[in-house]
């Protein structure tokens, strides 16, 4: 099954965590970045194009603050992210310049992706850069980011840039072998799950934990990237980073690590970027035969089956909908603000306009805007 996966790979995110890419003390491991590298440079080889999503900035700068643990206030993560950025940089030219490779280093925010015009924009560039043959190397602007523009972590990060590179694959790279039935760090019983074709309530449950003492995310945010990318019909493959020639090995379809496959064909990129790109303004509750209709039929969002809204938000923004319990089961772009669709619940398309004394059209969220999660 792997090797008929890996057969249509031609473009692949590789993600590298803190935890891959420093030591002990908390320092880049130049060995280990330089074993990886070494495994690029085999993917190019082979005619690979590779983007590499990089965590490391803070944990990199963190010795040159003299900071004996990792930054806890904002002013002080962006201290360090400011100067271990050009740490991280100058050890991915150090690291692949042997191989004939070059990186270039691309910085994003979520504002940069909540933009229609500046996703496009930033998949062309890194089209342009691929082409030239060099190799992206992207984070997170953390010298400039707040918690209101966060992707949160670089795991969710790397699922999002499947998606905005039109890749095939998502490598991401950890330090354990993979994906457990539980935590291997406290649970002596956990077994390595070297598959997982449906990412269940069950397998939520056993990636539960935080990140370690220079990362930020644990196993949980990893299945979360591997659920976001499968919607996306993206294969994910979690393997253990710092081991000398994993990379290669989960691209020759050897057993190592743990295999998400993709959740069906996959949506469409416009709704992934719907979906998982956007950051929801608000909730919409709906009815249970509105619930229905959405998920067994396909239908458009009418606002005779809206219950509430809660938010505030303005039309065109990105909103939750979920059940009458709270529970989220579909997002999408809504066509009137948070106000009015609270004028307009529970009432018919055709009162639209007798409430509003205006008109968009019939329905609060348009199938076309709508993903089902």
């Amino acid at each position: 099954m792997r090797k008929e996966i890996l057969r249509s790979v031609k473009r692949i995110v590789i993600k590298i965590g803190s935890q891959v890419l420093t030591d002990g003390d908390g320092a880049l491991d130049m060995a280990v970045l330089g074993r990886i590298c070494a495994d690029i440079s085999v993917l190019r080889e082979r005619g690979l194009q590779v983007l590499v999503v990089t965590s490391g900035a803070i944990a990199a700068g963190r010795s040159e603050l003299g900071l004996t643990e990792k930054p806890r206030t904002i002013p002080h993560k962006q201290a360090a992210a400011a100067i271990g950025q050009t740490r991280l940089m100058h050890a991915y030219e150090e690291a692949l310049a042997p191989h004939g490779l070059k990186p270039a280093q691309v910085l994003l925010t979520s504002e940069d992706l909540t933009s229609r015009q500046r996703f496009l924009n930033a998949r062309a560039t890194l089209d342009a850069l691929l082409g030239f043959g060099i190799i992206p190397v992207i984070n997170e602007n953390d010298t400039v980011v707040v918690d209101e523009i966060k992707f949160g972590d670089n795991d969710n990060l790397s699922a999002l840039v499947t998606n905005v590179a039109e890749a095939q694959l998502l490598l991401i790279l950890t330090d354990i072998e993979g994906f457990y039935s539980a935590d291997p760090r406290t649970n002596a019983d956990a077994e390595l799950v070297p598959l997982v074709k449906i990412i269940t309530r069950e397998v939520e449950r056993a990636a539960g934990g935080s990140g370690s003492a220079v990362g930020t995310g644990g196993m949980a945010t990893k299945v979360a990237a591997a659920r976001k990318a499968g919607k996306n019909g993206v294969a994910t493959i979690i393997i253990p980073g710092k081991s000398e020639g994993i990379i290669a090995a989960a691209l020759r379809g050897d057993k190592v690590g743990t295999l998400f496959l993709p959740s069906g064909e996959g949506v469409n990129r416009r709704k992934h970027w719907i979906a998982y790109t956007l950051k929801p303004a608000g909730r919409i509750f709906v009815d249970d035969g509105a619930r229905d209709v959405l998920l067994k039929k396909g239908k458009s969002l009418l606002p005779s089956g809206v219950a509430k809204v809660e938010g505030s938000f303005e039309r065109g923004a990105s909103v939750r909908i979920c059940g009458l319990e709270g529970r989220e089961f579909a997002r999408g772009l809504s066509d009137y603000s948070s106000a009015e669709i609270a004028g307009l619940a529970g009432k018919k398309s055709s009162e639209i306009e007798a409430i509003l004394g205006y008109y968009y059209g019939d329905v609060i969220v348009h199938r076309d805007n709508l993903v089902i999660l």
